[in-house]
């Protein structure tokens, strides 16, 4: 295997090919410097002699650098050059690297591929890395040539068609998470409308009726109020577009139509909610634990205590709110237990040795049955304070109570779908049966001979 360059990339790719038992001739303009850097194993030579002893070829040079082959041209006519490079700007070009390789070596087959794979994961093995090694070329037979190199460095390689697809393979790398681009926006945002909200309630509100400077409150206080909030609301979005979905098929009395492009989007998004609510949730645990940590509260205990001993009382233990935090913090904690278990089942390494029982079980049961404890949380922390007009500053209810709307809208949607007449038509639609969908009978005549016919599914 012959490697043109001498860049990270290229050591990376030369020891991983040493180490999965090929023979390496490394083409450098610089051959004498650059021989350290390579294993000894290898063979650092100058380009043209590299190109000489090889067939297939790893361009390990930056598009820019392209033109500097063009003296190998001849040499490099028949054979096979692998395209690695990657472009700092996505469609940065009108053509792909890969296709402006081949422009400029009609006589080659190239073929784009290795691009997706860090030099560490190179030099680490798969194990730490993106197992997929995407390839795509014109030559089926150059393509099944660097499949198999793929495969025994101990990768997958996956055939993306053409030379024309190395455009939309090029631009991976570049894309960051792009399938966290909604859930984060849509968690900033809730994230903003319950922060603004309890800002209102907790801090603005005391100072202007009662010109008390709460403002402290902010960093912390106010915060950890929010993230519950958030994580709370994010959980029952998960399971809502699942929600939707079933009356949609209920509806129109099928499975193969297809949902909106809004919901289809929203139901490929609900790994990324789910984690980013169990994030939020992990964040409120963090936070309330820090709580007593705080001066303010310090100060709050001492003024509670001076209180009492001006007052003369000797105990200020009511029964109720005693049972009403104990309740509040255990249950809390078998939420949060029960998000991060489905957190872990998310990962790709933990989903993989489920079966899909197993994991629907995990991901839609317990997640559920989270929902329910995250609602009898919140619930708890409420007790009977719907109720106290005092909790309704400027007019606005108690933050818990809007948190509520969602999510005890998807457990009544459940419950509905419980019922046996709602959940055998959704099974009955989900294993192919279709509304108005004509079907074929036979029936004796009254000869004995047999007539066939048609009849509604409905029937």
């Amino acid at each position: 295997i012959g490697v043109l360059g001498s860049g990270d990339f290229a050591r990376s790719l030369a020891i991983r090919l040493v180490c999965s038992g090929f023979k390496v001739v490394v083409g450098s303009r610089n051959p004498k410097r650059k021989a350290g850097l390579f294993p000894s194993a290898a063979e650092v030579t100058f380009q043209a002699e590299a190109v000489k002893k090889t067939d297939v070829i790893f361009v390990a040079v930056f598009r820019e650098h392209y033109s500097t082959l063009c003296d190998l041209a001849d040499v490099l006519a028949g054979k096979i050059l692998v395209d690695v490079s990657n472009n700092t700007e996505i469609n940065h070009h009108k053509e792909s690297n890969a296709e402006y390789l081949a422009s400029l070596f009609p006589s080659c087959t190239v073929v784009k591929g290795f691009n997706v794979i860090s030099a560490w994961t190179l030099q680490s093995g798969a194990r730490d890395g993106n197992k997929q090694v995407l390839i795509c070329s014109n030559n089926q037979e150059a393509k099944r040539t660097v499949a198999e190199i793929a495969q025994a460095m101990g990768f997958t390689p996956v055939d993306m068609g053409c030379l024309s697809s190395a455009c939309e393979i090029e631009n991976i790398p570049l894309r960051l998470l792009p399938a966290w681009k909604i859930p984060i926006f849509l968690a900033l945002g809730l994230f903003l409308c319950f922060f603004t909200y309890n800002l209102v309630r907790q801090v603005i509100h005391p100072y202007i009726r009662e010109q008390k400077n709460k403002f402290y409150k902010i960093p912390i206080e106010v915060v950890n109020t929010t993230l519950p909030c958030v994580a709370y609301v994010m959980l029952s979005l998960v399971y809502l577009p699942g929600i939707l979905a079933a009356c949609s098929q209920l509806y129109y009395g099928t499975k193969y139509r297809r949902f909106p492009d809004w919901l289809d989007q929203w139901l490929q998004h609900r790994k990324q909610i789910g984690l980013l609510s169990f994030f939020c949730a992990a964040l409120h645990a963090v936070y309330s634990l820090c709580l007593p940590m705080r001066r303010s509260h310090r100060y709050q205990l001492i003024e509670t205590a001076i209180k009492q001993a001006v007052e003369k009382k000797m105990t200020i233990w009511v029964e109720e709110e005693v049972w009403r935090m104990e309740i509040y913090i255990s249950v809390g904690i078998i939420a949060l237990g029960l998000l991060s278990l489905l957190a872990i089942t998310s990962l790709p390494s933990i989903a993989n040795s489920l079966n899909w029982r197993e994991f629907s079980f995990v991901q839609s049961t317990l997640g559920f049955i989270a929902l329910l404890i995250s609602t009898l949380h919140t619930l708890t922390y409420g007790w009977s304070r719907a109720f106290d007009e005092n909790q309704y500053k400027f007019y606005l209810p108690p933050t818990y109570t809007l948190t509520l709307l969602v999510p005890c809208t998807v457990i009544l949607a459940k419950v509905i779908f419980t019922l046996p007449c709602i959940h055998q038509r959704l099974l009955r639609i989900r294993r192919g049966w279709e509304k108005g969908r004509y079907v074929k009978f036979v029936l004796p005549s009254a000869t004995g001979e047999y007539s066939s016919g048609e009849t509604s599914s409905n029937v």
